[in-house]
């Protein structure tokens, strides 16, 4: 285990990812009916379910590709799932940062700031 930063990164993303996608998966009129008013004067208003639904999938295979990279490098040392796994993270979270940046809510877009820089800590830990 010479990474010990990468694992606790990979670790962190797949909580937040899983987690997130569970709650979409259990809420999902509840998340539909919320995010339709925060896009409500956005040009994805009449896309929202859809739009969740990428951002489900996003989240469930990064958080997958996550935790299956951390197994792979304690296993066996290879990094290569973890490197999908925080490379899909990051693009799901400038998705997110997206999302939010259209919808002028520049706190939001902040948070999701928070989240990227480990997903980007991570890929340079593992030059």
């Amino acid at each position: 285990m010479n990474n010990p930063a990468t694992l606790l990164i990979l670790v962190f993303l797949a909580l937040t990812f899983l987690q997130s996608g569970y709650d979409k998966i259990i809420d999902w009129q509840g998340n539909v009916g919320w995010l339709k008013g925060h896009f409500e004067k956005t040009f994805i208003k009449n896309q929202v379910p859809a739009s969740l639904m990428l951002i489900l999938v996003l989240e469930i295979i990064a958080g997958v590709l996550c935790i299956s990279g951390f197994i792979q490098l304690l296993l066996n040392g290879s990094n290569l799932l973890a490197f999908y796994g925080l490379i899909l993270s990051c693009i799901t979270l400038l998705f997110l940062l997206f999302g939010q940046r259209i919808a002028k809510d520049y706190d939001g877009a902040r948070t999701i700031v928070i989240y990227f820089i480990p997903a980007v800590l991570g890929l340079y830990f593992m030059q």
